[in-house]
């Protein structure tokens, strides 16, 4: 796999992230349900199990509601100050999505560039402290029906990350190129209920897609 051993892998993001991990950080007990309830406690235990001597840290830092914007404000506490030697960000579903549910709120919108240059802002700050390696996942929209406005817009910021990924040589995880396969059998809200929030399978799709770019051994 390509985390070695004694490393410290941070996962950042929103309420997919998020799902319920403890505050202030998403690790510790696992009956407390300090890691949540998302793909982040799949791929830690999924690691724990697999490779039980690389003694692997996983840290869930994920913020439901979160945009780029809110990852900017918080990243020295929540991801420079933890020192992470992995990063996993997953961002940006919020950013498409205020722009469908709160139309008329378009202080709260992030257009293309902002969101581009958030990313970068984030990625450069970052870069220089991993000894690992940088994840960047792209945000989806569970809609296998490409012309619908706001998969066209998630399919954009998308490509964003997709040029990121390349330009700053990070490990990429395509999260809708993933579900899109996985809604040629089956209806997308068979695991969701508002083709955004995923169900448990939902995560291990996630969490699967993410340990495959990572070379993890089944």
């Amino acid at each position: 796999m390509k985390i070695k051993n004694n490393s410290k892998l941070v996962f950042i993001g929103d309420s997919i992230t998020d799902f319920e991990r403890a505050r202030p950080c998403g690790e510790g007990i696992a009956h407390f349900g300090s890691m949540g309830k998302s793909y982040a406690g799949i791929v830690d235990g999924l690691i724990k199990a697999a490779y039980p001597d690389a003694h692997i840290r996983v840290i869930n830092m994920g913020t439901s509601g979160n945009t780029t914007r809110d990852l900017l404000a918080r990243w020295q506490t929540d991801v420079l100050d933890l020192k992470p030697d992995w990063l996993s960000i997953l961002i940006g579903i919020n950013d498409v999505w205020r722009h469908f549910d709160t139309p008329l709120m378009t202080e709260q919108h992030i257009g293309l560039e902002e969101y581009r240059q958030n990313l970068v802002d984030m990625i450069e700050q970052t870069l220089p402290i991993l000894k690992g390696g940088l994840i960047l996942i792209t945000p989806y929209f569970m809609e296998p029906y490409k012309a619908d406005p706001m998969r066209v817009m998630m399919d954009e910021y998308g490509q964003v990350v997709k040029e990121l990924a390349k330009q700053y040589g990070a490990v990429l995880v395509d999260l809708q190129a993933a579900f899109d396969r996985y809604f040629v059998h089956n209806h997308p809200m068979s695991v969701n209920w508002d083709y955004i929030h995923p169900d448990v399978t939902g995560h291990v799709i996630i969490a699967r897609e993410i340990l495959k770019q990572l070379d993890y051994q089944w």
